[in-house]
């Protein structure tokens, strides 16, 4: 097991958390993040290792493999004692127009980011409810609140997660259980870059920009900030939402008016 040498401000000081997706992106950040403020982290992914001193526990799995889920949930709590956060923040790109999308692609992207998100959920609350608390923070996108070209299976499988987590918290919540989703933007990941690779992407890279009030991509460690504080006390009347973390992207459209106001 891990230590955590380089301890924040401790918001999650002696909490245990299983992170998904830990070997990278938002999933990594976020393991980073709760170590460094005091929680022990236990990681799953499909890399072969854990990066070193990411997590305390790392075994890869497969989301989308129940009895491997189910067996890493109860190893968690006999090593750690509890499981007091999950973050599913694993999760696949794909889309296209509905008549251009193949069914397997469909169901892979539907069962990693929505299927792996329900049974990591389905076992990690089964430990929240004998323990009386727990908190789930599952990461949606802004593309499971809105349509977007071509989006089809993706934003089908992310707009399952928020009225998933939704139900959930409405399911759990009178067992000491919070549940909410986190939407980001277009946030600099591995997964992001895969996705705008290549000169055909750039301009439309661009224009996702543009309509940005920050004028940005996200960092992965901004939304680890958005599930620390879901996954906290902070937030101990806070569930069944989903947080908009986009840079201001679904806040309306820009034409360019705040240049005449002398704001750009």
């Amino acid at each position: 097991m891990g230590s955590n040498e380089n301890a924040g401000s401790g918001r999650i000081r002696g909490k245990v958390a299983l992170i998904t997706g830990s070997a990278s992106g938002i999933g990594r950040a976020t393991a980073e993040r709760f170590r460094a403020e005091g929680a022990r982290v236990a990681g799953i992914d499909l890399a072969d290792d854990s990066p070193e001193g990411v997590v305390d526990l790392y075994r890869k799995v497969d989301v989308v493999d129940e009895a491997a889920v189910a067996q890493t949930v109860a190893q968690v709590r006999s090593e750690f004692g509890s499981l007091d956060i999950v973050v599913n923040a694993a999760g696949i790109a794909g889309g296209g127009a509905a008549h251009m999308v193949d069914t397997a692609d469909w169901d892979r992207v539907i069962d990693v980011n929505l299927k792996g998100t329900f049974l990591v959920c389905k076992h990690a609350v089964t430990a929240m409810v004998e323990q009386g608390n727990g908190s789930i923070v599952n990461i949606a996108s802004i593309e499971g609140l809105e349509g977007t070209e071509g989006g089809s299976a993706y934003n089908a499988s992310k707009g399952g997660v928020v009225i998933f987590s939704k139900n959930m918290a409405m399911d759990y919540g009178r067992k000491g259980v919070r549940v909410n989703a986190i939407c980001p933007g277009f946030i600099d990941t591995p997964l992001a870059r895969q996705v705008f690779d290549g000169e055909v992407m750039q301009s439309y890279l661009d224009r996702i920009i543009a309509h940005s009030q920050l004028g940005r991509f996200g960092k992965p460690e901004e939304i680890a900030s958005a599930a620390l504080f879901l996954a906290s006390d902070d937030a101990s009347f806070v569930t069944g939402v989903a947080l908009v973390v986009d840079g201001g992207l679904t806040a309306g459209h820009r034409v360019g008016l705040t240049a005449l106001m002398g704001l750009e």
